[in-house]
């Protein structure tokens, strides 16, 4: 438990860091997506 506590602290503050605005969560939010829908789009 403890581990997976601090595994999600530590990704929560990257992702804190990489995105400090919210025109940057927009751009990782749009960036994850397009990402799925191409693994989706291969998968076919």
């Amino acid at each position: 438990m403890r581990k997976i506590l601090t595994a999600m602290t530590l990704v929560g503050a990257l992702a804190v860091s990489a995105c400090n605005t919210v025109e940057g969560v927009g751009r990782d939010v749009a960036s994850a997506g397009n990402t799925v829908a191409k693994t989706a789009d291969k998968s076919k």
